[in-house]
């Protein structure tokens, strides 16, 4: 059993996960969500308990030790994490894959999502604002990863 407390992820994963909202690739099941990668190549398998205990499947989270989007957009579609409606739809259909593989650094990627952002009405100063307030609340809460959750759950 692994049991440790997860990192305050990178900033842009927030936007991922509003994405992966606003673009329907989250299906809610009993206390957890399956997540479809923006490629749709992967599916993600996520819980998270009352008390901040959580497992996912996703490479942040299993192997980089951080909040991974899939439990970020899980704990929005809860209302423990703010949901900006305006902001995700402005995010819908982001190919993360594509432009996490093609550029590499995730500083280069905020910017293209910032962009595509401006373009569909939502400023790069109102966007940031609302990651910061999200980033905020992640780094109060110990969300710990807990492996024996996945062994506990139907949905898998």
């Amino acid at each position: 059993m692994v049991v440790k407390v997860l990192r305050p992820p990178p900033r842009i994963k927030v936007l991922e996960a509003l994405g992966s909202i606003a673009d329907g690739r989250i299906s809610t099941v009993n206390n957890g969500a399956r997540v479809s990668s923006s490629s749709g190549e992967r599916e993600y398998y996520v819980v998270v308990t009352e008390d901040l205990r959580a497992y996912s499947n996703d490479n942040g989270t299993l192997y980089r030790g951080y909040v991974g989007y899939p439990i970020i957009a899980l704990l929005m579609m809860r209302g423990v994490l703010p949901f900006d409606e305006a902001i995700a739809r402005a995010l819908s259909g982001v190919p993360w894959k594509t432009l996490n593989e093609t550029y590499k650094k995730y500083e280069v990627v905020e910017g293209i999502v910032l962009k595509r952002a401006e373009e569909r009405g939502v400023s790069r100063e109102i966007v940031m604002d609302y990651v910061s307030i999200v980033m905020k609340k992640l780094s109060s809460m110990k969300i710990v990863f807990d492996d024996s959750l996945v062994k506990q759950q139907t949905l898998f």
